[in-house]
């Protein structure tokens, strides 16, 4: 069976009747069954934050949490320069000079490799395909050609399901709302400290990170008014 029409298939059985909603969930789950991978995810890109819509399980969606809070790793550099990055053993120098803390954290959770796939047209990138398995290693032409595919589709489904339902976020996924807190807090530290939009994101990530919290975590805190990020 060709490339091409697997992925339809793998694609067809598991979004058969499923909601808008689930549907980025299920691509995930669609990514796994076609390739030696132990899970993905898929995340939409926006000022420099990752907006989670869909994973196949646990740690696929927090390795997506892990880069937002971050700031950096693979996924994240697939996003920022459109081109598919692979980093095949994290556990390794090359890797681990690249994302010395994202390498860390993501093999101290069991992560071995991981591949990250710019979704869009080719020339505007909208989000990354993330996948990872435990084992370090390359993927064999063939997968590579699977992978593909599968974010061919990937990005076919972002375009064409319906944006939210009155007026929620993308088919109002619990992960919009997270997205949104996360801009309304970078505006009150901007506030609150007199910086740009930049700077407030960085002193979110470094007091999330420092106290091993998520950004969204600290963003409901900051928009409860139970913390400040006041200067030092």
């Amino acid at each position: 069976m060709a490339v091409g029409d697997r992925v339809s298939e793998v694609v067809a059985e598991e979004t058969r009747g499923v909601a808008p909603g689930e549907v980025p969930g299920r691509l995930c789950v669609a990514a796994v069954r076609l390739l030696p991978v132990a899970g993905a995810g898929v995340a939409l890109y926006g000022a420099g934050v990752p907006l989670p819509l869909g994973a196949s399980g646990v740690r696929a969606a927090e390795l997506m949490e892990l880069e937002g809070t971050l700031g950096d790793g693979p996924c994240l550099e697939a996003a920022r320069t459109g081109a598919a990055v692979f980093a095949t053993d994290l556990s390794g120098a090359r890797d681990t000079a690249r994302w010395p803390l994202y390498a860390h954290q993501a093999t101290a959770a069991g992560v071995g490799a991981v591949y990250a796939l710019p979704l869009g047209d080719g020339t505007v990138c909208v989000g990354t395909l993330d996948l990872h398995r435990d084992t370090p290693g390359e993927l064999a032409a063939g997968e590579v050609r699977t992978a593909w595919s599968v974010a061919g589709v990937m990005t076919a489904a972002l375009v064409a399901l319906p944006f939210g339902e009155e007026g929620g976020g993308p088919w109002s996924s619990p992960q919009a709302k997270n997205h949104d807190q996360i801009h309304q807090a970078v505006g009150m530290v901007m506030a609150q400290r007199g910086v740009g939009p930049e700077t407030a994101l960085d002193l979110l990530r470094g007091h999330a990170f420092a106290r091993g919290r998520t950004v969204p975590a600290v963003a409901r805190e900051l928009l409860a008014r139970r913390l400040r990020l006041d200067p030092d």
